[in-house]
């Protein structure tokens, strides 16, 4: 039996210095890209197990949208942090604490209601994100953005006519879709934290600032609930943060031993 006092035990606890984060404009492409990776390998899961089979498809070449923008990110990362890294290095090879996605990407499949209000706010803040971001001064950053612009514009209307389509419907499917944007809800803010990274990537004109994106993106998803007759429900005393920090949610690592182990379990494979 362990003699360690539990209160030193708390103390160590409470004493850990909080995570860090890094402001180069490497880290803010990062957070960007693992964003699109982890969500991708999120709807990834829909295929086979959505309401029908063309959801199954749509919602699989939206992942695949959203994988083609992380990789397109992930070698301007390996160039930035002078790792020359590459895409298979990020997706692959790295541990938890490593990513820097928000907790709302990562969240468990849970119902198809949860899925489309997580893509509705998620694809609302591409939107707007991806439209500022087409005149950064950073050219990879600058072409990725303009070519999925087009791409979440689709991400975008196509969980709008779910939501629509799912809070207009029946009393069932309104009592669920208005659920599952309360179960989403606290995770939304994350979306718009300012942080350091953020700030410094806006100052050199690379990228944006989360909080100027907030009123646009609200705005719309508002429109959007409130045509369906739901209510944007209001978060509660916990929310979600510091993903970007590499502090993650228990979700996370059940997701990363899927997408990482293959990889893991035959290094330096090809196929």
């Amino acid at each position: 039996m362990s003699t360690t006092d539990p209160h030193d035990y708390a103390h160590a606890v409470v004493a850990a210095p909080r995570p860090t984060l890094d402001t180069s404009p490497a880290s803010y492409l990062l957070g960007l890209a693992d964003d699109a990776l982890v969500y991708a390998q999120r709807l990834g899961e829909w295929i086979s197990r959505a309401p029908q089979i063309e959801e199954d498809m749509a919602l699989g070449n939206i992942g695949l949208d959203l994988l083609g923008q992380a990789r397109g990110l992930y070698p301007r990362v390996g160039e930035l942090d002078g790792t020359g890294r590459s895409e298979d290095d990020y997706a692959y090879f790295r541990d938890e604490r490593e990513f820097r996605n928000v907790h709302l990407v990562e969240q468990e499949r849970g119902d198809f209601g949860d899925e489309m209000a997580r893509l509705l706010w998620f694809s609302s803040y591409q939107r707007q994100l991806y439209a500022e971001l087409v005149t950064s001064r950073d050219e990879t950053l600058a072409g990725v953005a303009a070519k999925a612009l087009k791409e979440v514009d689709y991400h975008r209307d196509h969980a709008t006519q779910w939501v629509l389509r799912l809070g207009d419907g029946t009393a069932e499917s309104h009592e669920r879709m208005q659920a599952a944007l309360a179960r989403v809800a606290a995770y939304v803010p994350e979306l718009f934290d300012d942080d350091a990274t953020s700030v410094a990537a806006a100052e050199a004109g690379i990228g944006v600032l989360p909080s100027s994106l907030e009123e646009t993106v609200v705005g719309y998803v508002r429109g959007v609930v409130e045509q369906a007759t739901l209510e944007v429900p209001e978060v509660g005393r916990w929310r979600s943060r510091d993903g970007r920090k590499g502090v993650h949610s228990r979700a996370m690592g059940y997701l990363l031993a899927e997408l990482q182990h293959l990889a893991r379990s035959h290094p330096g494979a090809t196929w």
